[in-house]
């Protein structure tokens, strides 16, 4: 992990595990849903750690997936922390297999473009691989992930045409039987 500076709340000691990100463009395909539930289903059940900004509905909705289980999370924040937090993620505190990071301060309120950018690349700079269900073709998300095809993070995809793009990029297809 690189020297970022971020704020944190919750078990740090979540930052030395294997972090597995999970990212996904806001729009994206019906095709790409059931496979990211199922793949959601399947780290909660082999007890990973996942990093997401769970900030997209697909992201949301593996959230609830993945709080049903017992396996660490880490949430990324595109802004800093509030005040009061949803009972679910207080829950994961409570059970100290939560870890809530942010590189900005409380008096940022609102997510951007910008912030979200941000968000992504904290995240991303703080897993050890990534999962990314779809990328919107020139978006921010599938310029920061050519960013990080270089840097040798292992970067997976589900085999979908709307994925050509990324795997021509050098991106792996998502087996649900691998190890890690």
């Amino acid at each position: 992990m690189e020297a970022s500076q971020f704020y944190t709340l919750g078990n740090q000691e979540l930052l030395h595990l294997h972090k597995t990100a999970f990212l996904c463009s806001r729009t994206y395909p019906a095709s790409v849903v059931l496979k990211a539930y199922d793949w959601a289903i399947a780290l909660r059940e082999q007890g990973k750690c996942v990093i997401s900004g769970f900030h997209s509905q697909i992201e949301q909705d593996a959230l609830h997936y993945l709080l049903k289980g017992t396996q660490p999370i880490i949430v990324a924040l595109a802004r800093g922390f509030k005040q009061r937090l949803e009972p679910e993620l207080q829950h994961g505190l409570n059970e100290h297999r939560l870890l809530l990071i942010t590189p900005f301060d409380a008096s940022v309120t609102r997510i951007t473009a910008r912030t979200a950018y941000k968000r992504n690349q904290l995240m991303v700079e703080v897993a050890d691989d990534l999962l990314v269900a779809f990328v919107s073709p020139e978006g921010s998300l599938q310029h920061l992930i050519q960013e990080q095809l270089p840097k040798h993070k292992r970067i997976v995809t589900f085999e979908f045409e709307e994925n050509t793009s990324l795997l021509q990029a050098g991106a792996m297809v998502y087996q649900f039987n691998m190890k890690r």
